[in-house]
């Protein structure tokens, strides 16, 4: 009985008591049972395990995957802003450049200010001298004043600015060309645009690039700005010579008008005296009334010995008394001239009137002696200034004369095409990368 149990139907009772234990055993017993057993169980269990990571991931992918719908419009309205941003404007503009924007031509022209300075001779022979330089300051000016409203308007009077610009046809190339008439400050707004001005502050060269519709108005723009330049340069040389030499010129006129003045009061003294030069005069006249004097003493003592020797009507000393007579006259006469006062037989007198005679003219030629000084210190002064002024010139020195174009290098159509596309290109991938950034943090 014991065998019989132990054969095949008492394992099969076996496996039957066993088997709702196994169905009812947990995840951890059945691995421990799939572990007891050998072959087909591990096999089962490891596509059992398999398909469920398959279930668990389609699951997730179920999930995080939108919509085939969702994905198709999302993505028609990336490339739909791809169009518009980006294809449009290179389309738009490529039309406007080869079909509606006119040739623009380019007169180039360069020049700077040069100043002449020659020193003199010393300097010259000691090599320190220096002819020729450029002045940073004139330059600024140039630059300034080619970019002002000033020289626009002188531009426009003298060569037509508004009708020469408006030859790019306003109504088809409505960017490029001018549309007359416009005010002064459209046609400058306009110049800053045709006309670009280069200023090198370091060499102080300025370079100048004039655009036009035709290369001979581009050419007369270019030379008709370096005319007004080189006017402006010589206004300005003229006036800082006229400051260096103002000076000495006022002082100049000043002692012209005092040596003036000194010598016709020396004139109308001599008009009214009637002597030129009262100390030749006085010399001349002293000397005469001295030899009358010395005359005169002589004959009196001649007179004095004759009555001594002789009878008293001897007739040499009625002739002596006549000459002593005629000698007091003579002598009396010449004190007149002179203007002095006192007796005929003395040497001396008083003499105020002929002193304040000679006073005044002393004072007078002092007076015209200073005013001659003075006039030639300001002659010498004035022709120093002078020269000084010639030797420091200002003038405009062209290095690149107005050149006349052959061929139109405006508008750059290839370049400006690839900016306008590289630019919207940008700004196309800046607004798609936004989108989805914020598209992401919902």
């Amino acid at each position: 009985m014991s065998s019989e149990n132990n054969g095949p139907k008492g394992a099969a009772q076996d496996g039957v008591n066993r088997g709702p234990a196994r169905a009812g055993a947990g995840p951890n017993q059945q691995r421990k049972a799939a572990a007891q057993k050998p072959g087909s169980d591990i096999g089962s269990l490891m596509s059992q395990m398999k398909r469920a990571a398959r279930e668990t991931a389609g699951a997730v992918a179920r999930r995080k995957m939108p919509s085939r719908a969702h994905l198709r419009a999302r993505h028609l309205g990336v490339i739909a802003s791809f169009f518009l941003l980006c294809v449009a404007p290179v389309v738009i503009s490529s039309f406007y450049l080869y079909a509606m924007a006119a040739d623009r031509y380019v007169s180039l022209v360069g020049f700077s200010v040069r100043k002449e300075e020659s020193g003199s001779a010393v300097e010259l022979l000691g090599g320190i001298a220096e002819f020729s330089g450029s002045s940073s300051a004139d330059t600024d000016i140039i630059y300034k004043f080619i970019q002002s409203q000033e020289l626009v308007a002188r531009l426009d009077a003298k060569l037509g600015l508004r009708q020469l610009w408006a030859k790019g046809n306003p109504n088809i190339d409505f960017i490029y060309a001018y549309d007359p008439p416009g005010t002064i400050e459209d046609l400058v707004e306009y110049w800053q645009r045709m006309v670009k001005v280069y200023n090198d502050s370091g060499t102080g060269l300025i370079d100048l690039e004039v655009q036009a519709f035709t290369p001979e108005d581009a050419q007369r723009i270019a030379q008709a700005i370096y005319d007004e330049s080189a006017a402006l340069v010589n206004e300005l040389s003229a006036i800082a010579r006229e400051d260096s030499i103002s000076y000495a010129r006022d002082e100049l006129t000043d002692a012209v008008r005092r040596l003036k003045q000194a010598r016709a009061a020396l004139t109308r003294f001599r008009n009214e005296t009637q002597i030129v030069d009262p100390s030749a005069s006085i010399q001349s006249q002293m000397g005469l009334l001295s030899s009358l004097q010395m005359q005169l003493a002589s004959t009196l003592i001649d007179l004095d010995t004759l009555r001594q020797t002789t009878r008293a009507n001897d007739p040499r000393v009625v002739q002596v008394e006549l000459r002593v007579e005629v000698i007091r006259k003579q002598i009396q006469a010449e004190r007149d001239k002179l203007g002095l006062d006192g007796p005929v037989d003395g040497l001396g007198g008083d003499g105020q009137v002929f002193a304040e005679l000679v006073g005044r003219y002393e004072e007078l030629a002092v007076d015209q002696d200073f005013a001659e000084q003075a006039y030639v210190a300001a002659l010498t002064a004035y022709d120093a200034a002078s020269a000084e002024a010639r030797r420091k010139t200002r003038y405009l020195a062209a290095h690149v004369h107005p050149t006349r174009a052959e061929t139109s290098t405006k508008p750059d159509r290839p370049m400006t095409i690839g900016l306008i596309a590289l630019f919207s290109f940008l700004f196309w991938g800046m607004a798609v990368l936004t989108y989805y950034a914020l598209k992401d943090r919902r």
